[in-house]
């Protein structure tokens, strides 16, 4: 397989970070042999150069961390379970911050926080979960 060759005014497809995905950029600037600045041809955006590596291992370790952090939340609330009586989740009840709920697929659950006029986030043993309430 050959090693794609870079220069100044090429075309390219690369992960924008203004818009999120990947698009066709424009070369602006080289580092030696990879490009260095490059400009979004959909959103108009300067920014470095990023290779499909650099962006998956990032969203990868975020992800990682942030799991940590909930299997950790978790692991804190996991003795009230024994302690608290459980409800079960309806999409038509109303919910408190701190409430034990039962969902039949994601099993014991916290509530955490409000998100929306209908919506709380829960807090499964399987992570965070957006649900519809009243």
């Amino acid at each position: 397989m050959r090693k794609p060759t870079f220069s100044q005014g090429k075309a390219i497809e690369t992960r924008c970070t203004k818009c999120r995905k990947v698009t066709s950029h424009l070369i602006l600037a080289m580092n030696e042999s990879t490009p260095g600045k490059v400009l979004c041809n959909i959103c108009g955006r300067q920014h470095d150069y990023q290779t499909n590596a650099t962006t998956q291992k990032t969203a990868v370790r975020q992800n990682n961390q942030l799991k940590a952090a909930e299997r950790k939340e978790w692991e804190e609330l996991q003795p009230t379970i024994a302690n608290g009586e459980a409800t079960d989740y309806c999409m038509t009840s109303h919910y408190k911050i701190r409430s034990l709920i039962s969902h039949p697929t994601f099993g014991f659950g916290f509530v955490q926080r409000i998100v929306g006029p209908q919506k709380i986030e829960i807090l499964f043993e399987g992570g965070k979960k957006t649900m519809r309430c009243k």
